[in-house]
């Protein structure tokens, strides 16, 4: 089946977070990660099927959601767990308050790597915690973990790591080697974990793989909270959901605190469009996977003819990191803003010298950024 990735969407005045908050239909805004595409044709479907039932009172988790969501890691990526390990979230943005909330106490510390998504940030301290930063090092176009900086960023009151992976904004798949170099030191200083993955359906470069951290060993298994979701990969955040998955039962304890009183639960569209994603939607995704790559290969030509912009290898993902350091302006983020182009600030996830810009949008979208980046750093 052929899918249309390339016919514009109009989402003004559809209270989008990402294209009304501008106010101005003079701004391009490719900043927040969600895309502009329709999702599934399978998902659209099993939600008007479900919206024409008519009632939508109180539900719970389906019978089968847990060994769905088993069976389905099994297919993509070869992990095998128990249905059991897994707890039903309504994001991975209120999972990573809860670890840091529920596996750390106020004097304790968290590893947090730079650059990162900002929530993994803001859960800490949000929660009062010590945010110990890992500055990542972009090293043959991927920004990698600082090995050898491990032993003097950790301390005796850091208690928790918190991992991205792919990595955004940065877009590292990260290699079984480098996980377990990781995951063991992890393992050896006595820390929990807390592993992100939400953009695993997203990989794209074509020899890397997404490989889950907590599938290395047993024992990097039993110390990992993994965080995880389809709403990125299939374009549904508004109404989706997420789950935690943790082979230790002190973990799964931890990450139900607050479920269904203080955290509402998933609706039961969300539960719908999940499931139906799981059986039905991969065709629709490995068709996603290369219209995004063919977005990638129009943004590397671009950026790379504009001599004082770099790129790293965006391996993952559909969000470009763009080093702006030699441009030498103080605020690239408000230099593209002011010509019509709003990008996620690099201040953001902690390097002010970047932007983000999203790339999960129509190829001729995708062209009228690029001419502005162009006209704006030239």
């Amino acid at each position: 089946m052929a899918f249309d990735f390339d016919t514009p969407t109009n989402r003004l005045k559809t209270d989008s977070i990402r294209w009304d908050i501008t106010h101005s239909k003079e701004v391009l805004p490719l900043w927040v990660a969600d895309m502009d595409f329709k999702s599934p044709p399978c998902v659209i479907q099993a939600l008007n099927d479900r919206v024409q039932q008519g009632i939508y009172g109180y539900t719970h988790s389906p019978n089968q959601m847990n060994r769905m969501i088993a069976d389905y890691l099994q297919e993509q990526y070869q992990w095998t767990i128990d249905p059991d390990w897994i707890v039903i979230l309504p994001s991975v943005v209120s999972g990573l308050y809860t670890v840091v909330q529920q596996l750390t106490s106020k004097d304790d510390g968290v590893l947090v790597p730079n650059p990162v998504y900002h929530h993994l940030r803001l859960a800490c301290t949000t929660a009062n915690r010590s945010l110990q930063e890992m500055p990542l090092v972009l090293k043959e176009g991927r920004w990698v973990l600082p090995s050898d900086l491990f032993s003097e960023i950790v301390s005796a009151k850091t208690k928790l790591a918190l991992f991205c992976n792919p990595q955004n904004p940065g877009s590292t798949v990260y290699t079984r080697d480098e996980l377990k170099e990781f995951g063991n030191f992890c393992v050896q200083n006595d820390l929990w974990i807390c592993s992100d993955e939400i953009h695993a359906g997203l990989v794209l470069a074509e020899d890397r793989k997404h490989i889950p951290l907590a599938s290395i060993s047993k024992e990097i298994s039993g110390r990992t909270v993994t965080l995880m979701s389809l709403n990125k990969t299939f374009n549904f955040p508004g109404i989706g959901l997420a789950w935690a998955i943790a082979e230790n039962p002190e973990l799964r304890k931890a990450m139900q605190v607050g479920l269904h009183q203080t955290i509402a639960p998933p609706s039961l569209l969300a539960y719908t469009a999940t499931m139906v994603a799981m059986k039905e939607g991969e065709p629709w995704r490995k068709a996603l996977i290369e219209y995004l790559r063919k977005n990638r290969a129009l943004i590397q030509e671009r950026i790379d003819s504009i001599a004082r912009l770099s790129l790293d290898k965006m391996e993952g993902s559909y969000l470009a990191w763009i080093d702006c350091t030699e441009l030498k302006n103080q605020n690239p983020y408000q230099l593209l803003l002011d010509a019509g182009l709003a990008t996620s600030p690099g201040s953001q996830f902690g390097r002010d010298q970047f932007v983000r810009l999203n790339f999960g949008t129509q190829r001729s979208r995708l062209n009228n950024a690029l001419d502005i980046i162009q006209k704006a750093c030239s």
